[in-house]
């Protein structure tokens, strides 16, 4: 087997790595840099650009220039260029194949195989993406493995020694936080949080607000509305905000960046540190939560860390560094380079892969990072995986027909933290058709979800009697942050509705389940009693089933104690049968 490169696939960057002699080592790009700038550039001749050559010309070929397309994996986004429609993946694949060519130029051999790495927080939807990007580029993806893991590895920590450690990946685009456990050779992911809505490109913007903001008041000329000043301030943007993590004030020049009645104008401003601080005040702060939720999801305090790792471009700004120090107590270790250290641990998985030894032997358990269910009867969201499960796994869950001669079931899957699957986020659908027909309840359908190495879901139902079967893999459509933000928030802040609405259900269920049985008892009653003596039960079946069809769409917690009284009266009625029968 040939070698197995690693790929960071960055959104700002990309970097390539390989082993050799048992070392991994980053691989130089054909313009002799260690990282290539992840940017697509449609030229007006025709051709491709990629990496530096479309970045030289991102701002007089900004409308044909694409770059942050990592925020768009799997997503239903698409860009047209000269009447071609591109989607990420395809515009992810033009910077994976120059990636690839580099690696085959620094080789001297073909190279057909890649691990590649993807945010933890990434969804099924853009693993796949990743997945068939790699694929469009010419490359069979062995492994695509979560960041702050490659990372992990990448840091060289020791086989042996029990640990836990926090990784702290701040990159162009995203942001991770994973708890780790190292222990008897088996590398934990003990939970993982984040944000794939925030990273380096977000503290960029905040100072183009800003110099846009400042001319608009010194100049009267708003240049958010120019798209070439506008490129030009988001590339100096992007340098101010590396400066800044060596000094405490930097200068953005940019002459001529506009003109009006009077002649050209000219950009020149002073930004200091602190001012950059309180720019982006509220961005750093949204890292503190993701740190505080992963600590609490493992079930572990600052105090447990034996090490925090640093990873991607961004923690070299010194308020990332101070808000890491702030909230473990501890000095993070800078050993690797932040903007290389994914692409080496990716190497050093791929290494593995390929049957050679990197000197690193642990097994990666990887998590998910949301969890997993099914909509069941009366609108329950069932679990099937929760959040922070580690992967690959395989759980299942027996569900039955809810009617008389049901022959199919859909089963609606959703991800999320809600109780209820209409609060949470559908992901799609797996139909069970050919159920021989029975009674409501009888029969038994398995659901099984299987969520492999990659992090990507496939869901199968099958039907224990005849051994029918189907299956498929989920695609859900991209959740946004606030989505996300949003699940988490809504389980905490709704679980005491939700729970008592869940208890309501319940009793609906109850319901349900005593009018069926009724139902069933009073057929075989029929010989022995007249059918007068069905009256009043005939009356409080109609009466309960007005109720539930009412009720259905819309259940209260209030309902609880209505579903509970019509079970009692239907319990105490069929009492009185059974009673006026044996006199």
């Amino acid at each position: 087997m040939g070698k197995v490169i690693g790929i960071d696939l960055g959104t700002t960057n990309s970097c390539v790595a390989v082993v050799e002699g048992g070392r991994p080592v980053v691989i130089t790009n054909a313009e002799g840099q260690r990282t290539t700038p992840s940017i697509v550039s449609f030229s007006k001749n025709g051709e491709i650009l990629v990496g530096e050559a479309a970045k030289r010309q991102a701002v007089s070929n900004s409308d044909r220039t694409v770059s942050s397309i990592k925020r768009k994996m799997g997503t239903n986004y698409t860009i047209n260029i000269d009447g071609k429609t591109y989607t990420p993946q395809t515009i992810s694949a033009f910077i994976l194949k120059k990636l690839k060519n580099d690696a085959e130029s620094y080789l001297g051999e073909k190279v057909s195989e890649a691990v590649i790495t993807v945010p933890a927080y990434f969804n099924d939807a853009q693993r796949q993406a990743t997945k068939e990007a790699g694929q469009l580029a010419g490359l069979n993806v062995k492994r695509v493995i979560n960041e702050p893991t490659a990372a992990a590895v990448a840091y060289g920590l020791e086989n042996s020694k029990e640990q836990t450690i926090m990784v702290y990946d701040l990159g162009g685009g995203t942001f991770d936080v994973s708890i780790i456990k190292i222990e008897d050779e088996i590398m934990e992911v003990l939970a993982t949080c984040g944000d794939t809505y925030l990273g380096g490109n977000d503290f960029d913007q905040e100072i183009v607000n800003w110099i846009v903001s400042e001319f608009k008041k010194s100049d009267r000329i708003d240049l958010s509305e120019d798209i070439v000043a506008l490129q030009r301030i988001k590339e100096a943007a992007e340098t101010a905000k590396k400066e800044l993590s060596t000094a405490k004030v930097t200068n953005i020049n940019l002459p001529f960046i506009a003109a009006d009645n009077s002649g050209p104008k000219n950009l020149d401003m002073d930004l200091t540190r602190a001012k950059f601080f309180s720019l982006t005040e509220e961005l750093i702060n949204k890292t503190s939560t993701s740190v505080k939720n992963a600590l609490s999801d493992a079930s572990i305090n600052v105090s447990s860390l034996n090490k925090v790792l640093l990873v991607g471009g961004s923690t070299r700004m010194i308020s990332a560094q101070d808000k890491v120090k702030e909230l473990t107590k501890k000095n993070p270790n800078k050993e690797l380079n932040p903007d290389e250290c994914v692409a080496l641990g990716a190497a050093i998985q791929g290494d593995k892969l390929s049957g050679n030894s990197a000197g690193f032997e642990l097994l990666l358990l990887d998590v998910t990072p949301l969890s997993l269910s099914i909509g069941t009867n009366g609108g329950i969201a069932t679990r099937i995986i929760e959040r922070n499960t580690s992967i690959p796994t395989r759980k299942s869950h027996m569900v039955t027909t809810v009617s008389d001669g049901q022959t199919s079931i859909d089963v609606w899957v959703f991800q999320g933290e809600r109780k209820f699957a209409r609060d949470n986020k559908e992901l799609g659908c797996v139909t069970l058709d050919n159920i021989p027909p029975m009674r409501a309840g009888k029969a038994k359908v398995e659901v099984i979800f299987a969520i492999d190495a990659n992090g990507i879901l496939s869901v199968s139902a099958k039907e224990l009697i005849t051994g029918n079967m189907t299956s498929a893999t989920i695609v859900p459509s991209t959740m946004s942050q606030d989505e996300i933000d949003s699940q988490i928030f809504a389980s905490t802040y709704y679980e005491k509705v939700d729970g008592e609405k869940e208890k309501a259900v319940e009793e609906m269920l109850k319901l349900q389940d005593t009018i069926n049985n009724v139902k069933y008892t009073l057929d075989g009653l029929k010989e022995r009693f007249p059918s007068q003596a069905f009256k009043n039960i005939n009356i409080i079946i109609e009466k309960a089933n007005d109720f539930l069809e009412e009720t259905n769409c819309a259940i209260k917690a209030e309902d609880q104690e209505i579903f509970r009284s019509l079970n009692r009266e239907l319990m105490n009625e069929m009492e009185n049968i059974y009673k006026k029968g044996n006199h």
